[in-house]
């Protein structure tokens, strides 16, 4: 049973979510600010989370950043404005998704269906070896969407790691950001064309992390390409 944490400070609102989750099966934890959402998820196993912006003691933008340091379940923002700045916004912060209130509570469960299923389907028990994808000085794990430079680790989100993956198979080859919305449709079928930059430039800023090598070139007006370490 999927574990799914809804965390708004509106009280009707988490138990309306709450009653028809459960009603499809999911299993649901609550919350009902930044805080007490960060220690839920400490003390459980989450595989989904549900997290409205504007709340009391710590916001919804903060409490995503904050779990973004060290978890990468799904995470779907909740929030009254509909600007597409406060959508992109919440992608900075870590959020995978982003639903405007009031929200029709079928399609809100459909997300979560949608995010769990493409979180969760690359879970096996496959031997290791078939779990890490290997090319041009990169590893990339199938399985925790960790990559890996050298000795050195950084964990991406789920959209991250399907707009790497796609540049390291085309093998230095232009994808147009067309390609790259259509071509990870799968896994990331809320990716559009104003947040592809965010979801880029959080890549980018993450492989700095652990390397000075630059992995991922913009070619202005086009798209974007892999660059490889030169053996």
């Amino acid at each position: 049973m999927y574990r799914v944490l809804i965390c708004d400070d509106d009280k009707a609102i988490v138990d309306s979510i709450e009653i028809y989750l459960k009603h499809e099966g999911y299993e649901v934890i609550k919350a009902y600010d930044g805080i007490d959402a960060i220690n839920k998820v400490k003390e459980n196993e989450i595989h989904c989370m549900i997290l409205d912006i504007m709340m009391p003691k710590m916001d919804g933008l903060m409490t995503a950043g904050k779990l973004r340091e060290n978890y990468n379940f799904p995470i779907i923002m909740l929030s009254a404005k509909s600007e597409d700045t406060d959508k992109i916004i919440g992608l900075e912060f870590g959020a995978d998704d982003y639903v405007t209130k009031p929200f029709d509570i079928e399609e809100l469960k459909t997300r979560v269906d949608v995010h769990l299923k493409n979180s969760l389907k690359n879970k096996s028990t496959k031997p290791i070896d078939n779990e890490h994808f290997s090319f041009g000085g990169v590893v990339l794990n199938l399985e925790t969407r960790e990559v890996t430079v050298g000795e050195n680790i950084v964990q991406l989100t789920r959209t991250e790691f399907a707009i790497f993956k796609l540049l390291i198979t085309n093998k230095g080859r232009v994808v147009s950001k067309a390609q790259i919305i259509n071509l990870t449709s799968e896994d990331t079928p809320d990716l559009v064309d104003s947040s592809l930059k965010v979801h880029v430039r959080n890549l980018r800023k993450k492989l700095k992390t652990i390397t000075d090598h630059e992995f991922v070139e913009a070619i202005w007006g086009i798209g974007f390409r892999f660059v490889p370490i030169e053996s």
